[in-house]
């Protein structure tokens, strides 16, 4: 039987590069033989406090020292990792603890409020990180490394947002989580050891959690965690680290291209990689204009450990898509209508996005439905609907259920928030579709004004319409001061369509 752990990823790095720097977080600096002997001491006390391997431990931490050194304990314990999210309501809490059968809940002094009330509900332990932990940790015997795994043994059970009603446990094994760093960081990306990343996209989500802390990791580098994202704050430490690398979402993009206007100076950056939902054309030019900086966009989801496709410097880049399969994955597009069979498209195409390859996750926790109807034929149906040029070029054109259908004519949101970027006077548009008695469903844009503009619906219509074709342009304009967004920074149509509806 093959044996994997997670847990070697840091474990290796203390023993190749022990005094090296791995984890910057404000004042604190550890070298990855500090963080990893922190590591070892906590895996010692989740060992006495009964955790065994296999258990489920959920952590609920912001982008501080301690959501790494718990993770890798979790791991090190033998233990499942089940990371919260942290803007969820107690009683969401509630639906992940209890889903996942944790069996013991870490939280952090910032959230122990919301995480105390649902531990207490569901009959889970609590432990506090900081001093609660630290003292256990101190005083319990370190374990002398980490504990042998199977390979395919669960890893992590990563919560999906909930898009499609009540949050699903995807379980990803070792295998999924080191394949997925290590590709990341030696084949899709040229990450290189005296990197120095910062770690801004939230560490319980799978973006921030395998690009950012793993594959960062993997590959020998530093991280610097930014607990709360703000742009201005976010120049200010790249350049203070001298951070050459930055991850994140579009809408992360978008501010930091605003608040380059005020900065001193602007970090040096060498790779940029988006993902978590389409980064617009033109704001991956006005980034690239003003940081002088590649974006390399790429695309992923938890199920797939996340990342499956990015553009790579080895094929070259093209703007507006997601690049190629990441080494030992295959993606590809399939015919969207068909249920139960997988049966690919040529190129060209439109079909739904499927994926296959190391990277593809075990299952649903507990519901083997939703499994079944997700791995099809060997492969994950992803929900998206995309192309595939004869280039191999990957383009994701939008969610499957956000088509909007005006009179019979399928329009993309996302076609037409490309375009909408555009405009001088707006900053950030979400597309969605309104109940229409007359169409079916009407074409809504939700803008965000650019800063200093005060932009005219009808004016924007009329814009709109000289760029856009006759059933695809929005027939309502409606402003916002700002797009709701997920706990993984993804703007929440749902939310909007809720708002929208009936006014």
């Amino acid at each position: 039987m093959a044996t994997l752990s997670v847990a070697a990823i840091l474990a290796e790095n203390a023993r190749r590069r022990p005094g090296k720097t791995a984890l910057v977080e404000g004042d604190l600096r550890l070298t990855f033989a500090e963080v990893w002997q922190r590591a070892l001491a906590q895996a010692g006390a989740l060992t006495a406090l009964g955790v065994r391997p296999g258990d489920r431990v959920a952590l609920m931490a912001p982008n501080t020292a301690e959501f790494p050194v718990a993770y890798y304990a979790i791991a090190a314990a033998g233990g499942v990792v089940v990371p919260v999210h942290l803007l969820l309501s107690p009683g969401e809490v509630e639906h992940v603890l209890r889903d996942s059968g944790a069996t013991l809940l870490l939280v952090h002094p910032a959230q122990a409020e919301t995480g105390t009330a649902a531990a207490r509900a569901t009959g889970v332990r609590t432990v506090t990180l900081g001093g609660e932990f630290e003292k256990l940790a101190a005083d319990a015997e370190p374990l002398p490394s980490y504990l042998a795994r199977a390979a395919d043994d669960p890893a992590v059970v990563l919560y999906t947002s909930g898009t499609t009603g009540v949050p699903k446990g995807a379980v990803l094994s070792h295998f999924n989580l080191v394949m997925n760093a290590t590709v990341n960081a030696f084949d899709a990306n040229d990450i290189r050891a005296d990197d120095i990343a910062l770690g801004a996209l939230p560490l319980f989500h799978a973006f921030g959690q395998t690009v950012s802390l793993n594959s960062t990791w993997r590959a020998g580098a530093t991280l610097v965690l930014l607990p709360r994202f703000d742009a201005a704050r976010a120049i200010e430490l790249m350049v203070r680290e001298g951070v050459n690398t930055f991850h994140g979402v579009p809408t992360m993009f978008v501010s930091l291209t605003a608040a380059a206007a005020d900065a001193a100076r602007l970090p040096e950056l060498r790779v940029c990689i988006s993902g978590g939902a389409s980064l617009p054309v033109a704001v991956l030019e006005r980034f690239e204009a003003v940081f002088g900086a590649k974006i390399y966009e790429g695309y992923g989801l938890s199920e797939t450990s996340p990342a499956a496709a990015v553009n790579q410097p080895v094929f070259g880049t093209k703007a507006g898509t997601i690049g190629h399969p990441l080494w030992g994955v295959d993606v590809e597009i399939a015919r969207a209508e068909l249920e139960d069979r997988i049966e690919l498209l040529p190129p060209g195409e439109l079909g739904e996005v499927v994926v296959r390859g190391h990277n593809v996750f075990s299952g649903y926790l507990g519901r083997p439905e939703a499994t079944a109807e997700a791995l099809v034929d060997g492969w994950f149906r992803t929900g998206d609907l995309g192309t595939k040029d004869d280039e191999g070029f990957l383009r994701i054109v939008d969610r499957k259920k956000d088509v909007i259908i005006r009179g019979g004519y399928n329009v993309y949101p996302r076609e037409v928030e490309e375009v909408l970027t555009r405009h001088p006077e707006i900053a950030q548009v979400a597309v969605i579709g309104l109940p229409d008695d007359l169409h079916g469903e009407e074409v809504c844009a939700v803008v965000v004004p650019a800063p200093g503009t005060a932009p005219d619906a009808a004016a924007l219509t009329a814009w709109s319409k000289e760029h856009l074709g006759r059933h695809k342009y929005p027939r309502r304009v409606e402003f916002t001061d700002a797009l709701p967004l997920g706990p993984s920074m993804k703007v929440l149509k749902r939310e909007l369509r809720a708002r929208y509806t009936g006014r």
